[in-house]
């Protein structure tokens, strides 16, 4: 077996113990079980609607009284509703959820030294260490996107959203803010610096909508499909959905 002169593999390295690197290794059969966990728990929902916003939004703020509104509309009109299964936001996407007739689905993230919780308004739960594994499911299984009011991790998602399908890596669905007083700053830099220094096209816009009411976002969703149509794999029965 041919080995180089100056042998640099890892387990010469100061610092790099085998036994360490393969536990690192292994790890690779724990993504492998979210992947088959999550694909398995997931495979029967269709339509859904994924739904992101902060997880410190209280239960009082009208955020979360919107959100509510939301989930329960698109709910009742036959989409099962997608949340990151925390409080605030995704709380109220999953209660909002549960009034309607679809089912409530909770995306755990288990965080080092956190002692969040998931809520208690989810129909299907399931658990992830790692990010990644989760957006794939929120990803795969999401016939739209609806952001309202968050942090980092909600700003995270929408771009991971929105350049998946500036980058035809995943089809175009709606991408749809809610709250536009809130989401105008970012909007406004957006156009300003980067439509104006070239890193993005005019046309990238057009993939997000701003929305505010809940009858408004519903009507965006059905409107949409009711142009382009549902891809549906193969065998699936109809969607069942309310227009």
């Amino acid at each position: 077996m041919y080995k180089p002169d100056n042998d640099k593999t890892f387990e010469n390295w100061p610092g790099s113990p085998s036994s360490e690197l393969n536990r690192e290794s292994w790890k690779v059969f724990q993504v492998m079980g979210e992947f088959v966990e999550g694909f398995d728990k997931m495979a029967h929902v269709h339509p859904a609607v994924s739904i992101f916003g902060s997880s410190r939004t209280a239960p009082d703020h009208p955020y979360y009284l919107l959100t509510e509104q939301i989930a329960r509309e698109l709910s009742n009109s036959g989409f099962s509703i997608i949340s990151g299964g925390g409080p605030g936001i995704m709380e109220a996407a999953n209660r909002g959820a549960q009034q309607g007739r679809s089912p409530s689905i909770g995306l755990n993230i288990i965080l080092p030294g956190k002692q969040e919780v998931p809520n208690d308004f989810q129909d299907v739960s399931v658990n992830f260490h790692y990010f990644f594994v989760r957006k794939m499911m929120f990803v795969k299984y999401s016939a739209a996107y609806i952001v309202l009011p968050g942090g980092f991790g909600t700003l995270d998602e929408v771009i991971e959203c929105l350049t998946l399908i500036q980058t035809s890596k995943t089809p175009a669905i709606p991408v749809i803010l809610v709250q536009s007083s809130f989401w105008k700053g970012m909007l406004d830099f957006f156009r300003a610096t980067l439509v104006e220094e070239g890193t993005i096209s005019e046309s990238d816009l057009d993939l997000i909508q701003l929305l505010d009411t809940p009858h408004e976002i519903s009507q965006a969703i059905f409107d949409f499909y009711a142009e382009h149509g549902f891809h549906r794999p193969e065998g699936k029965p109809d969607f069942g959905l309310t227009f």
